[in-house]
């Protein structure tokens, strides 16, 4: 049971492409093939089946003690796991989570990640929080264009271990998410 003031985020999203669901056991091969996939400087993911279940079980719990979720998604046609999205704490917090999102290599440049992110700060809103935050590293342009395309804009920079990072800010209910 959430312990937030907010409403809990919905535990599944549709949008016209994709279906954002809940991590099942089962997908831990995936998640791990997705973090192998991870670009050169990327932080590290999991590195084996049992740390990916311990991951997916980590993420349900936290879902279940702050109604933040990080959805895995298919496509509808294919039916195949191609990433990530959700809110998150993060590097915010409950009031203020941040959007996480993260597509196989393979799948890129097709509006997925903007699909799903508009999707996942549609629910944002739904759940009464007024920002939503994303931090991404200065590197990393494609993922900086999903978010400006979503209204996100650039409030400060900070340096971290694995390098610099942009933090934006957008307000859910402030423009529309497509």
């Amino acid at each position: 049971m959430s312990t937030s003031a907010y409403e809990p985020m919905p535990s599944a999203l549709e949008t016209e492409r994709l279906l954002l669901r809940p991590w099942v056991e089962s997908d831990a091969e995936q998640l791990l093939a997705l973090h192998a996939e991870r670009a050169e400087g990327v932080r590290p993911g999991v590195a084996t089946v049992a740390e990916a279940r311990a991951n997916i079980a980590a993420q349900l719990l936290a879902t279940a003690k702050n109604g933040l979720a990080l959805l895995s998604i298919r496509r509808r046609d294919e039916g195949d796991l191609i990433g990530y999205c959700g809110l998150v704490v993060g590097r915010s917090t409950v009031d203020e989570p941040e959007i996480a999102y993260e597509l196989f290599p393979r799948v890129h440049g097709h509006g997925y990640a903007t699909e799903a992110a508009a999707a996942v700060l549609a629910a944002a809103t739904a759940t009464g929080r007024k920002r939503v935050w994303a931090t991404v590293g200065t590197w990393n342009a494609p993922s900086l264009r999903v978010l400006e395309k979503l209204g996100f804009e650039r409030d400060h920079l900070s340096m971290e271990d694995s390098g610099e990072v942009v933090w934006l800010t957008r307000e859910p209910g402030d423009r529309d998410a497509s």
